[in-house]
């Protein structure tokens, strides 16, 4: 491999979705790792809260609706911790109802979703 092949491969990026329901973790999980990602896929606020704080984040997928510490909560932590991390929110909710977030995956999620919002979220993702 040439030094200009290895200067314009593009690290994979790192995903962490936080989903307390196994099949929504799952499908988000599939679908990202698909879309070319490594993902770290947690089922509490708590979990993701314990990862170690040199994990380095491009994206942060976050539910509302979980057990314990509720996804707006979580939200305002993580955001305060990986200050440069995008966050996107899924959930069952009213886009309207979401906090402030860089994207929006409104559930049922599909494969299209997650494109849109990897291209607008990792800005050195391509597609």
């Amino acid at each position: 491999m040439s030094a200009a092949e290895i200067q314009d491969r593009q690290p994979i990026p790192t995903v962490l979705i936080v989903d307390d329901e196994p099949d929504q973790l799952g499908l988000l999980t599939a679908y990202f790792y698909r879309a070319g990602c490594a993902v770290i896929g947690l089922a509490d606020a708590e979990q993701a809260l314990a990862l170690p704080r040199d994990v380095e984040l491009d994206l942060m997928v976050l539910d509302l609706r979980l057990p314990g510490m509720d996804g707006w909560e979580l939200t305002s932590r993580l955001r305060a911790r990986y200050p440069r991390c995008p966050i996107a929110i899924t959930s069952v909710l009213d886009v309207e109802d979401y906090p402030d977030a860089d994207g929006a995956l409104p559930k049922p999620v599909t494969k299209a979703h997650i494109q849109r919002l990897l291209s607008s979220t990792i800005r050195r993702w391509e597609l």
